[in-house]
């Protein structure tokens, strides 16, 4: 059988390399750093290179508007998906929110937004909100297709793990949402204050 010659250094120079490109690919998905920069305000905020927020580092509520449909004269409601940044270090909010809300395992209701909307940097104890509109149970065109319910399941954006929220008023105290329809729109997440 004739002899291979392969060169001594060929593997050895394969293999650190390949343990190279395995470390820069960790590197780049771990995690991150957070530099801050002052805003027009003079607030510090956290740059785009803040890890993610995810659920359970979010204190979420979801409040119904008081009267929202009936001051603009039409047959949609409003509520407020609010997220609270609960850690002392920034994450970013980067895109729309998941949002269910179901009668047991049968009839659901899914939140929707449209387009690829900005990310938003949360620093420490910061809230984002996200307005949600819907159709009301016994509003013209309102269909069949309706959940009563006074919790739904909510998500950080690409965020696997979830909660429960409570729905309450626009007081805090508990409440139920009397959705119809296939989705409830929503509005791009943006800054609010902590107790919006």
């Amino acid at each position: 059988m004739p002899a291979t010659t392969r060169p001594a250094g060929g593997l050895a120079a394969l293999a650190a390399g390949l343990t190279l490109m395995a470390g820069l690919t960790l590197t780049a998905c771990g995690t991150t750093t957070t530099t801050a920069t002052p805003d027009a305000t003079g607030t510090t905020t956290p740059r785009a290179t803040a890890p993610p927020c995810r659920t359970a580092a979010l204190a979420w509520t979801l409040s119904l508007l008081d009267g929202d449909g009936a001051k603009r004269g039409d047959d949609r409601s409003g509520a407020r998906l609010t997220a609270v940044n609960k850690g002392s270090g920034a994450c970013l909010f980067a895109g729309y929110p998941g949002l269910e809300i179901h009668n047991g395992k049968a009839d659901g209701i899914e939140g929707a937004g449209s387009g690829h909307p900005a990310a938003v940097a949360l620093p420490g104890r910061a809230a984002v909100a996200v307005d949600l509109r819907y159709t009301r149970r016994g509003a013209p065109g309102a269909g069949t297709w309706c959940v009563r319910q006074h919790e739904a399941a909510v998500t950080a954006p690409h965020d696997t793990d979830g909660t429960v929220v409570p729905v309450t008023d626009a007081h805090g105290k508990p409440a139920v949402l009397d959705a119809c329809g296939e989705t409830i729109a929503m509005a791009p997440p943006r800054r609010a204050g902590a107790g919006t």
